[in-house]
């Protein structure tokens, strides 16, 4: 399949790091293990991020925790990225010294993220995620923490446009962020209480970009390469944060990179394709967790490669209980091929779900200049 041809798009710098194409894969719970950043990276360049780690939960030495930050060898070569979520400065900053001078990744990062994004009840009614920036000096407080541990390491923040219409925050964090010597902002173009519903709004994402000397990555609704360029082309953005769009269709990194390149190239991988791409799959997570455990994980991912092809409800449901490799592959080998349902491009993929209030503490609005972390804040678990 061929698309639009457009001018090759520079590469990111991040401090002392190279991203080239400047992609970004955004971590995603239960999604962005070591098998699936592996998986994406075979089909192109970039910077793939790990699952979300707790701060609290490095600190203390989780063993969860410290079994998700393992960087793969081939991060280690190419530069590992890690996502680090927490509420308190001095947690945030114990965390990234960790991360850092002791190495507790197995390699030392090549960047380190703060979310500062993520609109779910369980974190936003404690003060966490997309609820923190309304909190200015916190929010200063923690990323000074993170960039002062950090040394050259480069530190970035993802956000989204605000708590609501009513409370909005990208502009003060953008401009926090990059005083406090942030080498980047990701913003998503939604608020908190939008979660994941409607349409991406990317005109904040051009104003952060008019408003900040730091390279401004956008997210939100990437779903095709074409929608990258786009989101580029309309916002001057320095890169792009790709998350659900990739969901049943890690050949996007190679569509990314063709069309950074300049390429008009894009993947229509036929049935037989994605069937093996899907076995490639769990056999990445199969060394990583076990037989057992690795196709169990991967049963959540058979509806989104199989999203608009023709696959008999017999076929799906035995593929959604799959329970080894070589079961796996007789059930795919039980599928005819067919070309790629093209219907399909441009649509959401993953979660959906309708705007609603966002949980806050209580008073969490009365001051934005309240230095203090907001109590029982910090998560136990990391990945989201």
């Amino acid at each position: 399949m061929t698309s639009i041809l457009a001018p090759a798009v520079a590469p990111l710098r991040l401090g002392p790091l190279t991203v080239d194409p400047a992609v970004v894969l955004a971590p995603m719970a239960g999604i962005t293990n070591p098998a699936f950043r592996t998986l994406c990276r075979e089909f192109g360049a970039g910077l793939y991020v790990c699952e979300m780690i707790t701060t609290r939960a490095l600190v203390e030495r989780n063993e969860k925790t410290l079994r998700m930050i393992r960087a793969t060898p081939e991060e280690a070569a190419a530069g590992f990225s890690v996502q680090l979520y927490g509420v308190d400065p001095a947690t945030v900053g114990r965390a990234v010294e960790m991360l850092v001078d002791e190495g507790v990744a197995g390699t030392r990062p090549a960047h380190v993220d703060l979310n500062f994004g993520c609109p779910v009840p369980k974190v936003t009614r404690k003060g966490g995620g997309s609820a923190l920036p309304w909190r200015r000096v916190l929010f200063r407080d923690i990323v000074r923490a993170a960039v002062t541990a950090a040394r050259d390491v480069p530190v970035t923040v993802k956000t989204r446009i605000g708590i609501d219409a009513d409370h909005v925050t990208y502009l003060d964090a953008g401009r926090i962020a990059q005083d406090e010597g942030a080498a980047a902002i990701t913003l998503h173009g939604r608020t908190a209480d939008q979660l994941y519903s409607g349409t991406a709004d990317w005109a904040p994402i051009a104003r952060l970009v008019e408003t900040v000397d730091i390279p401004v990555l956008g997210n939100g609704d990437v779903w095709e390469a074409d929608d990258a360029l786009r989101l580029l082309r309309e916002t001057g953005c320095a890169g792009v944060v790709v998350g659900r769009g990739c969901l049943g269709r890690p050949w996007l990194f190679g569509d990314l990179a063709a069309a950074f390149a300049g390429s008009p190239r894009r993947a229509l991988p036929t049935l037989r394709e994605v069937a093996a791409v899907m076995l490639r799959h769990a056999q990445l997570l199969s060394a990583e967790q076990g037989e057992l455990h690795g196709c169990t994980d991967f049963r959540k991912h058979v509806a989104w490669y199989l999203k608009g092809f023709s696959v008999g409800s017999d076929v799906r449901r035995a593929l959604a209980m799959v329970g080894s490799l070589d079961e796996l592959a007789g059930l795919l080998d039980r599928i005819e091929d067919q070309p790629y349902p093209t219907a399909v491009l441009g649509g959401p993929r993953g979660r959906t779900s309708s705007p609603r209030p966002v949980a806050l503490p209580e008073g969490w609005l009365d001051d934005r200049d309240d230095p203090r972390p907001p109590a029982g804040a910090e998560l136990e678990t990391s990945g989201g």
